[in-house]
């Protein structure tokens, strides 16, 4: 992986270690050649992982709609700041940079971007490894939640493996150098129309 895109919260969240991995992984990345692609804000672990991957030297690139750069959330010292229309281009437009994923603790934007990747590989769409770094938990809930589909049979089983998931930024980058799409040619079948 050359680029991998980063999906975190625009704010810092309640615990310290919730920054501190962030920053863990601005490095990690930065120190292992990996170029990063956000959403070019500079607040929140959004800034905290670009600033430490900027300090080690590494290349950060922004996607940040017009709207949000007029409420001066804009990181200027990025290496590339690419201003998009919408949400939703700016998806398209970081999913097209990036060769991997890995969403880290935030709120709904940072949810519905890690959903849409997982759904877009689902549907066959792109076979990038989606990765989530659980930090302490955060997202144990949820991981339970897809639980629940699997057994109520509103997920397969081999779609909720596409997710890879572990609370060390070093163990989830090797998961992902590793990662092989599943190889299912039909998503939908007639019994589940």
């Amino acid at each position: 992986m050359k680029r991998i895109t980063v999906f975190c919260g625009s704010s810092l969240g309640t615990e310290e270690i919730f920054t501190s991995q962030a920053i863990l992984v601005g490095k990690t990345l930065a120190n292992q050649g990996i170029e990063i692609v956000y959403g070019g804000a500079r607040v929140g672990l959004m800034g905290a992982v670009a600033d430490a991957a900027l300090n080690e030297g590494g290349k950060v690139i922004g996607v940040l709609p017009n709207f949000l750069k007029s409420k001066e959330i804009a990181h200027l010292q990025l290496t590339e700041l690419i201003l998009v229309d919408s949400m939703h281009e700016r998806k398209t437009k970081m999913n097209a940079l990036c060769d991997g994923v890995i969403a880290l603790p935030g709120g709904f934007g940072t949810l519905e971007e890690l959903f849409e990747m997982l759904t877009w590989a689902q549907l066959g769409l792109h076979t990038k490894p989606i990765g989530v770094l659980n930090i302490n938990g955060f997202y144990d809930s949820l991981l339970n939640m897809l639980q629940t589909m699997v057994d109520k049979g509103f997920l397969k089983e081999i779609n909720q493996k596409m997710l890879i998931v572990s609370d060390n930024i070093d163990d989830l980058l090797f998961q992902m150098n590793n990662y092989a799409a599943p190889a299912v040619t039909k998503w939908i079948t007639s019994d589940k129309v």
